[in-house]
């Protein structure tokens, strides 16, 4: 199993209380790749992202969907390097792609980044 598959099914296991709407979207690049909606009827995109190294790769499509949409867009990161989950808001994906890791997360545990997502809109 690829490791962003891998990193999806680890988070939907640790969030039953949101219900995940996986997007494989090949018309409309850029489009995260999940858009989940929570208890307090909130709706929102997660782009999922593995890597090797601090460095974050992103298309000049993801990069122009979060500054179009930055508000309740997250990009979720899992290192292999250290097994951390970093979580980051989509308003926040110019300077992510330039500084990658070294970019202070809203979050950088999975646990922690999940409890955020599922008490959005409280």
């Amino acid at each position: 199993m690829k490791p962003e598959r891998k990193f999806w099914q680890e988070l939907k296991k640790k969030t039953p209380n949101i219900t995940w709407t996986r997007i494989e979207n090949l018309a409309l690049p850029g489009v995260p790749d999940l858009l989940g909606y929570n208890k307090n009827n909130t709706f929102f995109t997660v782009e999922l992202k593995v890597t090797r190294s601090k460095k974050i790769k992103f298309s000049p499509h993801q990069i122009a969907f979060h500054v179009k949409h930055p508000k309740n867009t997250f990009i979720l990161v899992k290192s292999l390097a250290s097994s951390l989950s970093y979580l980051y808001e989509g308003s926040e994906i110019e300077t992510l792609a330039a500084r990658g890791l070294l970019l202070d997360a809203r979050c950088s545990e999975l646990d922690a980044c999940c409890l955020l997502l599922e008490s959005l809109g409280a």
